[in-house]
């Protein structure tokens, strides 16, 4: 089975200055087990260098990520099935009445319809649940390691003198940054610095693509685009 899910939908956005990213960073509750470790987000110095950091990117790439994202996927495995069962049924049917359909009255004929359109809207529906509940506890996910990144990111920023920080996680026109060289880009140190805070090791088998979503059409995986590869931080 294809491992993919669609591109989250991460509520905050780090094209802003380091000093808001502090703000916000500062304003984010931290999760339990980290409350105590959680990193200064005090930006020292008045840096000029321009950034980039693809988060979404970053979460799925950190150990972390990797791991709960795993586990959603066999979560999501035998809804997956349940779906492909449900589309299987609808297809069965179809057959039946498009074969069947001149031997058959206007009673049975119209009956068989009406059960083909019923189990059909029965899995449009059921598949707009699962997609909407999958993308929900992506997302969960996705802002819970956000949350904690953040002041990883502030502190990196800050140390290495950069004013500004942009998200390449969207591709210009639909994200803000129309090109920027490797140089800039802070994503794996960030994922680094962020494995080395929290502790998790890395998965036995690397995980190269997202895990199983619901798909946008019944029956197949949900459609998404693998994380770029990461590029070596600026030194």
């Amino acid at each position: 089975m294809t491992r993919k899910l669609p591109r989250f939908l991460l509520a905050t956005v780090f094209v802003i200055s380091v000093t808001a990213l502090a703000q916000t960073a500062s304003g984010l509750p931290a999760a339990p087990s980290a409350a105590a470790s959680t990193p200064d987000t005090t930006v020292t110095g008045t840096g000029s260098k321009i950034g980039t950091i693809n988060i979404e990117q970053a979460i799925f790439a950190s150990n972390e990520g990797q791991r709960d994202f795993e586990t959603l996927s066999k979560k999501l495995e035998p809804k997956q099935t349940e779906l492909k069962n449900m589309n299987d049924e609808v297809e069965t049917l179809k057959k039946q009445l498009n074969a069947q359909s001149a031997t058959l009255n206007d009673d049975s004929r119209g009956a068989l319809v009406k059960q083909v359109e019923d189990k059909t809207k029965r899995l449009e529906r059921s598949v707009q649940d699962a997609r909407d509940d999958a993308q929900a506890q992506q997302n969960e996910i996705a802002q819970r390691i956000l949350q904690k990144m953040a002041p990883i990111i502030v502190k990196y920023a800050g140390d290495k003198g950069f004013g500004l920080i942009m998200d390449t996680s969207n591709p210009w026109p639909q994200g803000p940054v129309l090109w920027a060289g490797p140089s800039v880009d802070i994503t794996k140190a960030i994922v680094d610095a962020y494995n080395a805070q929290s502790g998790v090791p890395a998965p036995a088998r690397p995980i190269t693509s997202k895990p199983a979503g619901t798909g946008a059409k019944p029956a197949t995986p949900a459609g998404g685009t693998k994380p770029a590869t990461t590029t070596a931080p600026p030194k």
